[in-house]
């Protein structure tokens, strides 16, 4: 027995060992065991990892780097890796790069090495066109390397915008992400975060405090609830980490690895595609409400909509799809908050995820029912001038193929904004229950026939009468079919078979730009 001399074990290897034996825990079937036991709380940086990437598919980069600070304690305090792990792997067998930040080691702080290690990952994606994904826990910038680490954010800032629109970008905050570092994610094309154990914010709760004498807790200053419904910064919340990465690799099924491929196809036996469910969905009374929902989970391929934004702004609808198994984005006016009307918060909603189906040459489907804008001073004074050009100016520079349904009302400026012939779109169909006007009946009888109305006898029957009168000549999809505006009036069962047929006909569509720079999109 070899009695060598005995050589003590560090904290380090410690840790390292406890890091081996739970991963070697989830290889050897305790997956289900720590499943359970997570179900609730964090991962560490490498489970999350393992449920993330198929299984085996993960190759590190950079596991034995340090980093080079000396200041302040720091030349005693070294870590391999330095508190991110970065590397490639597969989802669904495809390719893509990811960084996960590891609190354990200095709170997931950024240090010079940390970022290289994150930027060295981007300028890899980038060269191979795959999608880049950052799984965030970090207590910001690592405050005794100074100036040094606040380069290191702006140098993954500046490699976020230059990939954005080339490749996808995915973050998903698993813990903290204060200060600069929730500028990355603001780059990239979608949030994810995890309910009560994640937040973000630029200035955090002592701050705020210090500064407006305002007590606030993480939770209600930047959690998930906050962001995905009032600020509208995530994209997707989930109850735990583990349904996180369930998402993610969900979401990924609908885009492509880069703007130059298209989506993957999805197996599909074409059968009797007339859809009955939809014959009934419009109610009678055009004040009545009904759920949007029902109409494109009654279009769609069964059990696809993949929504985006669910709580945010909710008077429109954006997510994924599928047509006939092919990945379609999704955009719709929902009647049944609001009206459906257009306001600032869902024009901004609408144009952002328009403008990430373009990037990366995903169909658009747009369902119309809109009665107009949001009138009233808060939307005024918020811009919604502004705000709805967005809407209006992403449609307008989209040269994806773009299909449009009038279900119902498409009155006013909104008609025009939401993907009318006027302003691009491929084919525009309308159900016989659309009505396509300036305004409704009754508003624009008051104004045209008011010398009539208030010189009649009885001017509420005048008014009834003429709005009638109004409601026949406008209040229905032929006038503009006659103009050539809608290029043909559909029985709604009838569809999912015309959408079908129209993106097939789509689906080597090449429109270009005039050429420029870029555009100058009222931001």
């Amino acid at each position: 027995m070899n009695k060598g001399k005995h050589i003590p074990v560090t904290n380090e290897e410690k840790r390292q060992r406890l890091q081996r034996k739970r991963v070697e825990a989830l290889a050897g079937g305790g997956e289900a065991r720590i499943e359970a036991q997570h179900a609730k709380h964090k991962l560490t940086a490498r489970e999350r990892l393992h449920y993330l990437l198929d299984r085996g598919s993960f190759e590190e980069i950079g596991s034995f780097v340090k980093h080079r600070s000396t200041d302040f304690g720091l030349d005693k305090q070294h870590y391999l890796g330095d508190g991110v792990i970065t590397g490639y792997g597969t989802i669904n067998g495809r390719l893509v790069y990811v960084f996960s930040q590891d609190f354990t080691v200095f709170g997931g702080s950024l240090s010079e090495t940390h970022a290289e290690k994150i930027c060295k990952i981007m300028d890899l994606a980038m060269k191979n066109g795959a999608p880049v994904i950052g799984l965030n826990d970090s207590g910001g910038a690592r405050i005794q390397e100074g100036v040094v680490s606040l380069g290191g954010y702006a140098d993954i800032f500046y490699r976020n915008t230059l990939a954005s629109g080339v490749i996808p970008q995915i973050s998903a905050i698993m813990g903290p992400c204060a200060g600069g570092a929730v500028y990355s994610p603001a780059i990239t094309d979608f949030i994810m975060m995890v309910e009560d154990t994640s937040y973000m914010f630029v200035t955090g709760p002592n701050v705020v405090k210090t500064v407006t004498n305002e007590e606030v807790s993480s939770e209600d200053l930047g959690g998930a609830s906050v962001h995905s419904s009032k600020s509208g910064v995530a994209h997707f919340t989930a109850a735990n980490e583990i349904g996180l990465m369930e998402d993610l690799r969900k979401l990924l099924s609908y885009i492509p690895q880069n703007c130059e491929e298209h989506a993957p196809l999805s197996e599909y036996r074409m059968s009797d595609e007339v859809r009955d469910s939809l014959k009934d969905i419009v109610p009678d009374n055009p004040n009545q409400p009904y759920d949007m929902r029902d109409v494109i989970n009654g279009v769609i391929d069964e059990e696809s909509f993949f929504e985006v934004h669910s709580a945010f702004a909710e008077n429109i609808v954006v997510g994924f799809g599928r047509l006939a198994g092919r990945s379609i984005g999704i955009i719709a006016n929902q009647p049944a908050f609001l009206a459906g009307v257009l306001d600032v918060k869902s024009s901004q909603k609408g144009a952002r995820f328009v403008r990430f189906c373009d990037a990366f040459n995903i169909p658009l489907l747009v369902f119309e029912d809109v009665p107009g804008f949001l009138p009233g001073t808060d939307q005024e004074w918020n811009a919604i001038i502004t705000n709805g050009a967005k809407l209006l100016y992403a449609f307008s520079e989209a040269t994806v193929p773009r299909v449009t349904v009038i279900t119902r009302k498409a009155y006013g400026g909104a008609y025009d904004v939401m993907n009318s012939k006027h302003i691009g779109a491929d084919m525009n169909f309308a159900w016989p229950s659309a009505e396509i006007a300036v305004m409704g009946a009754k508003g624009a009888a008051e104004i045209i026939f008011r010398r009539e109305i208030t010189s009649a006898e009885d001017p509420e029957a005048a008014w009834k009468e003429k709005e009638e009168e109004y409601a026949y000549i406008f209040a229905n999809p032929y006038r503009a079919a006659e103009r050539g505006f809608i290029d043909e009036v559909i029985m709604p069962e009838e569809t999912r078979v015309k959408l079908i047929k129209a993106f097939k006909m789509l689906e080597n569509k090449v429109d270009h730009l005039p050429k420029k720079k870029h555009g100058n999109i009222p931001l």
